[in-house]
C-alpha cells in the first residue's frame, strides 16, 4: 500500500501537494489541518485519516477531527 503523508498545512493546499500524492492509497495528515476544506481535498485523491495539531484545537478543525486527537475520514 502507498501511503501519503502531510502535516501542517495551516489552512492552504498548495498546488504541489496533488500531483505528490497522485496513486496514493491513503492519506495521514499528522496535524495542524488549519481549515476543514484542507482534508475534504485530499478526500477526493484518496482517504484521509487526520491527527489533530495544536492549531486545531478550536473551531470547525476541533468539531470535525475530535478530542480524541485522531480522526478517520473515508
Amino acid at each position: 500500500m502507498k501511503i501519503g503523508v502531510i502535516s501542517d498545512t495551516h489552512g492552504l493546499l498548495r498546488p504541489e501537494v496533488a500531483p505528490a500524492l497522485a496513486g496514493v492509497e491513503r492519506i495521514l495528515h499528522l496535524g495542524d489541518v488549519g481549515k476543514i476544506s484542507i482534508l475534504t481535498e485530499l478526500e477526493k485523491i484518496a482517504p484521509v485519516t487526520a491527527i489533530r495539531g495544536n492549531v486545531d484545537r478550536d473551531g470547525t478543525c476541533s468539531e470535525q477531527i475530535g478530542r480524541a486527537s485522531c480522526r478517520e475520514r473515508v
